[in-house]
């Protein structure tokens, strides 16, 4: 998968997964934001949507190419596994971070696997309604959404939040009164919620 490692001066690895259009670029400075001293594992998706990188395809906004979904999370875990070796980092102390598209991404791992400890998801979508979820007792999960989001309505995030939680996770919830847009006062939750977690 495309990407860039940026070594930082603790163990804990930020997994940064971008919005639709978007690039490998874009998170770090959120990354620098939320916790200036860790690694960071930087992707960029590579499945093009009218010259938009994406890390899965979907038929329609808001309508999931499940399958595609599937494979692409399949791929990201190997890669993750594949990274930990080549940079030398732990795998376990890996947090994937992910807005929209990529939050998506993130989503769809928890929901075949208990693949992280901490995942950060920012305006993210319910992945795959025909998965019965893996045992996720001890998965910690912060959910930021918007009140007004017209891309992913606060229904979706419930539903999201609800399935996760019933599945064993401990989520956090926080919304904005805007859209699909990034605020810094999610940023600044994600922050308080992350801290515990770099140790």
């Amino acid at each position: 998968m495309i990407h860039q490692f940026i070594k930082g001066t603790t163990e804990t690895t930020l997994v940064l997964l971008h919005g639709t259009g978007g690039t490998e670029q874009d998170l770090i400075p959120l990354a620098r934001e939320l916790a200036p001293e860790v690694n960071i594992l930087t992707l960029r998706g590579d499945v093009l949507e009218n010259g938009m990188s994406r890390f899965f395809r979907r038929h329609a906004e808001g309508v999931l190419d499940l399958e595609d979904l599937k494979r692409q999370t399949e791929r990201f875990l190997t890669f993750l596994d594949d990274a930990s070796t080549e940079y030398g980092i732990d795998r376990d102390k890996m947090i994937p971070l992910g807005y929209s598209n990529g939050a998506n991404l993130i989503g769809s791992a928890l929901y075949r696997k208990q693949a992280f400890h901490a995942s950060l998801l920012f305006h993210p979508m319910v992945p795959d309604r025909s998965l019965t979820l893996p045992d996720l007792t001890g998965a910690n999960v912060f959910i930021s959404a918007g009140e007004r989001d017209p891309i992913c309505p606060k229904t979706e995030t419930e539903e999201l939040t609800s399935t996760l939680r019933g599945a064993g996770a401990d989520v956090e919830l926080f919304y904005h009164g805007g859209g699909h847009e990034l605020r810094m006062e999610e940023v600044e939750a994600a922050r308080a919620w992350l801290t515990p977690f770099l140790g």
